[in-house]
């Protein structure tokens, strides 16, 4: 695959962070994500998980930014995470997975219903479809996260997979 495919199909991952479909990612489209999840699973901002969520999302965008905002004006366009993001973690995708960790655990934590530090695919469906992944994608996408099929999808394989979808365009 030459370099020009692998960016564009890349970039359409973009509107995977653009949250409100305004053409650029910005902080506020990651206080968006933690506020749908935490409405999703019934977590409230001001509560430990809430809050471990908010403080997950914000060093996710902190890390985001700091690689992919060229000029400094606090937006990441589509260009800029082509740009900036994409080639500076293709060759790390451990990079981006560490910078992506404490949103992830945080997510997992709000959404785990029995507490087990894992959710079940059920669980891991719904929170994609809280951040705007259409059913029909959610489900197998859910289920593909339980690599071992033991019924839970554990961070770790959370992580792998999230770090793997936005540094690998198969």
């Amino acid at each position: 695959m030459d370099s020009a495919e692998y960016e564009r199909r890349i970039a359409a991952r973009f509107a995977t962070f653009d949250q409100d479909g305004n053409g650029y990612i910005s902080r506020e489209d990651f206080s968006t994500a933690a506020a749908a999840l935490c409405t999703e699973f019934g977590a409230t901002a001001r509560s430990e998980k809430g809050q471990a969520l908010y403080i997950g999302a914000e060093a996710f965008w902190q890390g985001m930014a700091g690689i992919a905002d060229r000029d400094g004006d606090q937006r990441i366009t589509r260009d800029e995470f082509v740009g900036g993001a994409v080639k500076r973690l293709r060759d790390n995708p451990d990079r981006f997975a560490e910078i992506a960790r404490p949103f992830l655990h945080a997510a997992i934590d709000v959404a785990d219903g029995d507490a087990d530090t894992a959710v079940t695919p059920v669980e891991a469906k719904r929170a994609l479809k809280a951040l705007g992944v259409p059913e029909e994608i959610a489900e197998g996408v859910a289920a593909a996260l339980d690599v071992d099929r033991d019924g839970r999808v554990t961070e770790q394989e959370i992580v792998q997979a999230f770090a793997q979808y936005f540094t690998v365009p198969e």
